[in-house]
């Protein structure tokens, strides 16, 4: 799955006003990433704001400059969770150097809405209004089961 579809959907998100139009469209996108469950988990993770590997060592400061965004779309969900897992695990003398470097070459290889999501996701300020009670139907509703088992597993789990 391409990250443009999660750019765009995050923006769909956040321009509906409705609950179920919110779930609506975070559960289409779920449904089309079915076919890999790590790459559901990473969605889940992204439009609720989170990322998988929790912190990856980037701040404000280090996405105020970025390089003109790409034209095509080639970025993966996976793909780009690979890069966040290489950027947190980049550590000792010129960390920080090497941290935004890499960083750098995620913008670079972002189209523009790609980036705004990057940025805003990286940022901590994705605010689309998909908190986790929207992401439980979404889920629940994209894999066909009740909301309650979904709320059960998270429960258990500790994680959606």
């Amino acid at each position: 799955m391409l990250l443009l579809d999660v750019a765009t959907t995050s923006l769909d998100v956040g321009a509906t006003p409705s609950r179920l139009g919110k779930v609506a469209h975070i559960a289409a996108l779920l449904g089309r990433a079915a076919a890999d469950p790590d790459g559901v988990a990473i969605v889940v993770s992204w439009l609720s704001g989170e990322l998988r590997q929790r912190q990856i060592g980037v701040g404000w400061a280090s996405l105020r400059s970025r390089p003109p965004p790409a034209s095509r779309p080639t970025l993966t969900v996976a793909g780009v969770d690979a890069r966040f897992s290489a950027i947190g695990a980049v550590s000792g003398k010129g960390s920080q150097a090497r941290r935004a470097e890499l960083v750098a070459g995620l913008f670079a290889a972002a189209t523009e809405p790609e980036q705004t999501f990057l940025l805003r996701l990286l940022g901590g300020e994705l605010r689309q209004g998909a908190l986790a009670g929207i992401m439980a139907d979404a889920v629940a509703r994209a894999a066909d089961i009740p909301v309650a088992s979904v709320q059960r597993a998270a429960m258990l789990g500790g994680d959606l």
